[in-house]
């Protein structure tokens, strides 16, 4: 069986997208910068930067979260910076290296891990080794580097060389390339040496699986302790066989979640099928490394998703947070922030409290606090069972002991059952 770090059955996860998270130093904000709290375009800033991440760390540790997943970091053009211009360097509207060790520090000294986004599929058309190429064309060392069909360089009207999706900033790297791997594996030495906990892969299913072999025997043989978490939309298994990561991002249980409650398009038979046999599609080694989540920055927000509906919200996140598997907060999700898919999801976190849903905020601080006042929750083998076409219980079981979450979607209500020992 595939080792997993025995760290992820009791984390929490809380997802960052730093630019919208909180301004800590003003003086790197770049020219333009919006005013906080303004509306969200696929383009414009509003100066979120690490030492804001830093600053609010009591709001991150006071919500029960011990882990949390950054979106890209490194230099970039974009707000969303998955469009790297140096890996090795981080954007200088965040910080330097000495602002994220403090970050880190920080993180590290509440017991709070820091995982950071491998996007090795494609860089943006700004990075260093693809100027080299559209300048000295096929004289460039990084020729290779890419996939280029011919000469000039050609962004417009349709790109004359691999990309992400088709979108022309962002060049596709050659993986087969082995300078490409070289670089990419120091890209994930160093930031490990710098004391990360982790990688979340981004689109790792445009790369192939040799790739991802190297990668992780470059990261698990620094330290196996080490979280290795694939995005993935579908099915799972193929990144579950030891060989390349410990978990995936876990859209299936979203889709059941959201399905069951937010959109009542499936039955409490249909939900629990759905459930029990995504557990046993994934090995049981890597189900604690399932990152769960509800919400992130590829979709609409919760509350948005629930139309407002907080009762019925609360029980997404009671079966989000006492499932088997990592949970992941969004940030702005735990205190009602709305808004629909890119950008409107990638609004910025409101620091007045009286903005915030404090009824929402306690509900979930609480289901954190249920998960972690009992082993089963956090350890315990799952299984789901349909009372009826809208009541749906998911028992957790560890060493003779089973605990329950009870969701009646028909009332809005759900009950923890703490069951004593079996004699």
């Amino acid at each position: 069986m595939p080792h997993t770090p025995d760290w992820l059955a009791d984390a929490v996860f809380y997802q960052i997208f730093p630019e919208r998270f909180a301004n800590g130093d003003p003086s790197l904000d770049p020219p333009g910068v919006e005013p906080w709290g303004a509306e969200p375009t696929r383009d414009n800033f509003f100066g979120g930067d690490l030492a804001g991440i830093t600053q609010h760390l009591d709001h991150i540790e006071s919500l029960g979260a011990n882990a949390i997943y950054l979106t890209p970091i490194f230099e970039a053009d974009t707000n969303h910076r998955y469009d790297a211009k140096d890996y090795f360097a981080i954007d200088h509207r965040l910080g330097d290296l000495g602002t994220f060790r403090t970050f880190l520090d920080a993180a590290h000294a509440r017991g709070i891990r820091v995982v950071l986004d491998a996007v090795l599929n494609h860089c943006g058309d700004g990075h260093w080794a693809f100027r080299d190429v559209v300048e000295l064309e096929e004289a460039s060392p990084y020729v290779n580097w890419f996939s280029v069909e011919n000469f000039p360089v050609r962004p417009h009207p349709e790109p004359n060389y691999r990309t992400c999706s088709g979108c022309y900033y962002l060049p596709k790297w050659n993986a087969y390339n082995p300078e490409v791997r070289d670089h990419h594996y120091k890209v994930a030495r160093y930031w490990v040496e710098q004391g990360i906990d982790g990688w979340r892969l981004d689109v790792p299913y445009f790369i192939n699986d040799n790739f991802w072999r190297g990668f992780r025997d470059v990261v698990k043989g620094i330290d196996d302790d080490l979280y290795i978490v694939a995005e993935e939309w579908r099915a799972p298994e193929q990144w579950l066989q030891g060989d390349l990561a410990d978990g995936t991002m876990n859209y299936t249980l979203r889709d059941l979640v959201l399905g069951f409650i937010a959109d009542r398009t499936i039955t409490g038979t249909q939900f629990a099928e759905g459930m029990n046999e995504l557990t046993a599609r994934v090995p049981e080694g890597s189900r604690p490394a399932m990152l769960n989540l509800l919400g992130s920055h590829d979709t609409e927000r919760l509350v948005t998703r629930h139309g407002g509906d907080l009762s019925a919200l609360r029980q997404s996140y009671a079966l989000l947070l006492l499932a088997e598997g990592a949970p992941m907060i969004y940030y702005g999700d735990e205190i009602g922030l709305e808004g629909d898919n890119d950008p409107g999801c990638r609004g910025t976190m409101p620091w007045d409290e009286a903005e915030w849903n404090s009824e929402l905020l306690a509900s979930i601080r609480e289901l954190i606090a249920v998960r972690r006042s009992h082993p089963a929750f956090t350890r315990g083998a799952q299984h789901v069972v349909a009372l009826s076409d809208d009541v749906v219980r998911l028992d957790r079981t560890v060493g003779g002991t089973t605990v329950s979450l009870v969701v009646d979607r028909g009332t809005a209500e759900y009950t923890v059952i703490l069951a004593e020992e079996a004699q």
